[in-house]
This record gives C-alpha cells, sequence and structure tokens, in this order.
C-alpha cells in the first residue's frame, strides 16, 4: 500500500511539471506575436491627407476674390460678409411678405457693412474689432429680429411650398379657363359668315332666275357625276366660305378643270345658302362641275343602320357633349366638341352609299388649301388597300396608343400601340375594295362597341384607325401637309406641300387663326364679291 502511494504521488508531480511546461510555450508565443504585431504597426506611414486637403483649398482660393485676412479664422471681414449674405436674402423675404419697414431697414444696414468693407480695402489693412464691431453688433440685432419674424429657412422653406402650390393651382386654373375660351373662340360662328348664310338663303328663294340657272346647268353635267373617268372629290360641311376656298384653290390649280367633279353635302339649314353660293360663282370655276346635296335626303340614313345616329339621340350622350356634368368634369373640354354630334362629321365612314356608282373618290376636309394639282392621286395604286393618306408617326405621340385606349382589352387584343397613325383631310379611297370588304361594317362594329366611350372619346379618327387598320396606304408626306391651325410649319415644306391642311382651333377664318398663315387661305376668298362685303368679310 505505501509503495503505491509514492507511485501514485510521483506520477502526480510529473503532470504538473508538464502542463507548466506548456502553458510557459504558449505564453511566449502570445507575447512574440504581439511584439511582431506593434512593430508593423509603427511602421505604417500616415496618409498625407492634411496636404492633399491644403492643396485643394489653394486651388479653389486661386478663383476667388478672397484675402489671406477673411480666411483666418478670426477675420471680422469674413463675418462682416456672411451677415450681408444673410442680410439680403431676408431683405427679399421682408418684401415677400409686405413687411417694407423691416426690408428697408436690412438694407440700410447692409450698406452701412459694404462700407465698413469697402473703407477696409482702400486703407489696405485688416478690420479690427473697434472698427467692425458696432456694425457687426447692429446687423446681429436685424438678423435676430429676422428669425424672431419667422424668416428662417425652414419656416421660409415651407411657406414657399405653400407659395408654389397656391401658384400650380392658379396656373391650373386659368389654364383650364383658357382652354375653354379657346375652344369657344374656335366653335364660335363668326357673325360675318353668319351674315351671309341668311343672305344667301333670302337670295336663293327669292331669285328664281338663280334657281334656274342651277337646274339648267345641274342637267347639262348630269353625266359626269358618275363618269368613273373623271376626278372627283368630296367635301362634307356647313361652312360655305369654307367649301369655297378648297373649290377655288382646286380649280385654279388643276391642269384639267373640266374633268374635276366636286360632291359637296351639307345640311338642311345651309343647303339653299350652298346652292346660291356655287350658282351665282360657277362662272369663276374654270369648268369645274359642283354637285350639292343635303344629307338630310339620304334614305338610308336613319338610326337603325348608322349605330351613330342612335348614339347621338341618347340624353347621356347629348349631355356628355353639352353639360358635361355626369364625369365630374374630368373629361377635357375638347373631348366635348358638340361638333362630334354632327352628321357631317360622320358622313366619310359612308362615302360609298353617299356614291354607289363611284369607283375611286378623294376626300378633303373643309380647312384645307389646294395648291398643286392632284390628278395624280388617281392614278396612284393602293396596292388592294382602301385608303390612301400621309402617316403622321415621326413622332411617337401621333401612333395608335395617342387615340386609343390601350387599357381595354379589345383594344390591347387587336391593335399594335406602335402602329403608325395617318391623317383625315386628304385622302384617297378605292371604293371598290371598300365594298367587296365591308368596311362601313367595320366601322359600325366599333363604334357599337364604344357605345360607353371607353375605346375612345374624341372625334372620328380613332374609329377611323381601327376602321381603317391594315387597310392603309401610305402616300408621299407632300400630298398633305398638316398643323397650319395649331402649330410652326417649315416654310419649304409649306411650300412643296399638295394639300395644306389648317387642322386645329386656329382656322383661318377666325380671328384667332395663325395670322402668318391666313394669307394662303385668303388669296382664295373673294373679298370683292358684294355678299361679302355686305356681311363685312374683311
Amino acid at each position: 500500500m505505501n509503495r503505491r502511494r509514492g507511485l501514485d504521488f510521483r506520477r502526480a508531480g510529473g503532470r504538473r511539471k508538464i502542463s507548466n511546461v506548456v502553458w510557459w510555450v504558449l505564453s511566449a508565443i502570445v507575447v512574440t506575436l504581439f511584439i511582431l504585431i506593434l512593430s508593423k504597426a509603427t511602421q505604417i506611414e500616415p496618409r498625407p491627407s492634411i496636404p492633399e486637403r491644403r492643396y485643394r483649398h489653394e486651388k479653389l482660393v486661386e478663383g476667388m476674390n478672397m484675402t489671406e485676412e477673411m480666411l483666418s479664422p478670426t477675420s471680422f471681414a469674413r463675418q462682416v460678409n456672411d451677415q450681408i449674405a444673410l442680410a439680403k436674402a431676408f431683405v427679399v423675404i421682408a418684401k415677400e411678405s409686405k413687411n417694407l419697414q423691416f426690408a428697408w431697414d436690412l438694407s440700410a444696414q447692409i450698406r452701412n457693412s459694404q462700407l465698413l468693407l469697402s473703407t477696409a480695402v482702400a486703407s489696405r489693412r485688416p478690420l479690427t474689432v473697434l472698427d467692425s464691431e458696432p456694425t457687426i453688433r447692429d446687423m446681429a440685432v436685424l438678423l435676430y429680429q429676422a428669425q424672431q419674424l419667422h424668416y428662417d429657412s425652414a419656416t421660409m422653406i415651407m411657406r414657399l411650398k405653400a407659395t408654389i402650390q397656391s401658384l400650380e393651382g392658379q396656373m391650373s386654373s386659368v389654364t383650364e379657363k383658357s382652354a375653354k375660351y379657346a375652344q369657344i373662340a374656335a366653335e364660335e360662328v363668326p357673325k360675318s359668315l353668319y351674315c351671309l348664310g341668311v343672305r344667301l338663303t333670302t337670295e336663293w328663294f327669292q331669285n328664281s332666275e338663280l334657281q334656274g340657272k342651277l337646274t339648267e346647268r345641274s342637267y347639262a353635267v348630269a353625266s359626269k357625276l358618275t363618269d368613273n373617268s373623271l376626278y372627283h372629290f368630296c367635301v362634307f360641311s356647313d361652312n360655305i366660305v369654307a367649301t369655297s376656298v378648297v373649290v377655288n384653290s382646286t380649280a385654279l390649280n388643276t391642269k384639267a378643270p373640266e374633268k374635276v367633279v366636286f360632291h359637296l353635302v351639307t345640311n338642311e339649314i345651309n343647303y339653299a345658302a350652298m346652292k346660291a353660293w356655287f350658282a351665282m360663282n360657277m362662272d369663276n370655276l374654270r369648268g369645274v362641275t359642283v354637285e350639292v346635296q343635303k344629307f338630310e335626303d339620304f334614305k338610308w340614313l336613319n338610326a337603325s343602320y348608322v349605330p351613330v345616329l342612335k348614339q347621338l339621340q341618347d340624353s347621356d350622350t347629348q349631355s356628355y357633349y353639352f353639360s358635361g356634368h355626369n364625369d365630374d368634369g374630368r373629361t377635357p373640354i375638347k373631348f366635348r366638341n358638340p361638333k362630334y354630334l354632327s352628321m357631317l362629321n360622320h358622313l366619310r365612314f359612308y362615302i360609298p352609299e353617299v356614291f354607289p356608282t363611284l369607283k375611286k373618290m378623294v376626300f378633303l376636309d373643309d380647312d384645307v388649301v389646294v395648291q398643286k394639282d392632284l390628278s395624280a392621286l388617281f392614278s396612284i395604286d393602293l396596292n388592294r388597300n382602301v385608303n390612301g393618306a400621309v402617316e403622321t408617326c415621326m413622332e411617337t405621340f401621333h401612333r395608335y396608343h395617342k387615340y386609343l385606349n390601350y387599357s381595354h382589352p379589345l383594344i390591347r387584343s387587336h391593335f399594335d400601340p406602335d402602329a403608325c397613325g395617318w391623317a383625315f383631310g386628304m385622302n384617297v379611297f378605292d371604293l371598290v375594295e371598300w365594298r367587296k370588304r365591308n368596311v362601313t361594317g367595320i366601322y359600325h362594329y366599333w363604334q357599337e362597341k364604344n357605345v360607353d366611350r371607353t375605346l375612345w372619346k374624341l372625334g372620328t379618327l380613332p374609329p377611323g384607325l381601327l376602321t381603317f387598320y391594315g387597310l392603309t396606304e401610305a402616300l408621299e408626306s407632300s400630298w398633305h401637309v398638316l398643323g397650319l391651325g395649331y402649330a410652326n410649319v417649315d416654310a419649304r415644306v409649306i411650300d412643296k406641300g399638295a394639300v395644306l391642311h389648317f387642322n386645329g382651333n386656329l382656322k383661318p377664318w377666325l380671328k384667332i387663326g395663325m395670322e402668318k398663315y391666313k394669307p394662303l387661305w385668303e388669296k382664295y376668298v373673294d373679298y370683292s364679291h358684294p355678299l361679302m362685303q355686305q356681311c363685312n368679310f374683311h
């Protein structure tokens, strides 16, 4: 037993010695690593950040009107300059707040501070406490007063934001009113035009000789009205003077006036006046044939066949165009122009029905001027398309997505939003292809789908884009120059144009028309005509 205990004691003592050695070895390693890390850290050189900044400051100072004295941390000149800059801002704010007395006090103190600086510069010595203390103190009092008046930056930012919002609201209101007044001016029938219509109507019913003259002429040219070897043009309008300009300008610029036939369609109100005007002036048309009709005589034009007629008779539709109260005024006024209720505006989709025997027709709006011979239009190959038109997609806003509601699944699934738009106003129609492809039926389909005005809102161009989608042949751009009623058009483009279109609100017969383009239209108006003079056309 005693031997065993001695052996165990010796073993325990040996274990303690080994553990002590291990501990000392580990401590030596840790100390060595610490010394190495410390020596490496002492070898790292500091980055030259201060010299770089000083260099940048030196370069900055070179381009400024600054002196060493102003750069000093104890510079009185810099303190005065800072006060002047802040005071100038407060002067503006004080004037804006109608506090003119305080603005005057600040301005006076600014002048005193500037005088102090200029005196120091002239004497070539830095400002001292004795020189600057009264001025700095007086200005400090005023600046503190400005802060008490809530002229501090945070308050002024809030006030400026409120002012900007108020101005934006006023601008929005003024813009809306301006748009309304412009639209009213554009829809106005000038007194002179109304006067002419009344006088012509009176002349027609009182002058049996004039009626007989037109009847005789109609018999003589009856065969021309259906002759497909001639050049047939149609205009649908209730504006006598505008229509006469279209006819006159075409007659004067065509090479073969005897082959030109104009088919004019108007309404009951202007029918007698339109007939009287062209009966009185047919000798000035160089042999151009003119036919005048009224759409009320078209027996097929009824609500059972024409969807838009049925819609126009609807009280909600009439309220939409005339009252504007059924959608809280969300729809812009231009979408509510009552001209879109006129059947004359929709008659362009029924040209084959209006002229059942004709094969090709050039459609002209009444706000165009023709300044080139248009006979070549009738020999253009439309490549089995129905509509020949000048495209207007030079800019992105004239593509299909501009005119149609692509949030509607019916539009989104049938039409490419980036498809190129085109213009009504001068269009070549192949009436044979039109009938073959039942284009009027296509128009009816889309018009019925838009009874709630969710596919499009404005006018006849959107349904035209849908109706003639994939059926339109692009014409050379000089055939139809647009924009003379709302935009600036390059003079070279105008000079090359065959048909000039005064599309937009600024029609040339209105006072608001663009003055620089009016002469292009007015040279085809006979201001010497007795009735024109009696109605103060000038």
